[in-house]
């Protein structure tokens, strides 16, 4: 791959790095997909490892990610 090097020339090690983080984004991805499927958040069941908040928290929170996601797209 030309963008990997000049002339196509890659490590082993950033090819490790790649899937590595490959993998780990697309993980994530079917998880976002299982939750919504199914509701269940976390890995254990009756552990759904978020915080204890009522909506309104989660609405503040929410409404901080978004005003910061959209303040960086901005820049």
């Amino acid at each position: 791959m030309p963008w990997w090097g000049e002339d196509g020339e890659v490590t082993l090690h950033r090819i490790l790095v790649h899937m590595t983080a490959e993998t780990q984004r697309h993980a994530g991805h079917a998880d976002i997909i299982r939750e919504l499927i199914d509701g269940a958040a976390g890995l254990l069941e009756g552990n759904d490892n978020l915080p204890a908040a009522d909506q309104q928290w989660w609405r503040d929170y929410h409404n901080n990610v978004e005003q910061a996601a959209r303040s960086a797209a901005a820049v």
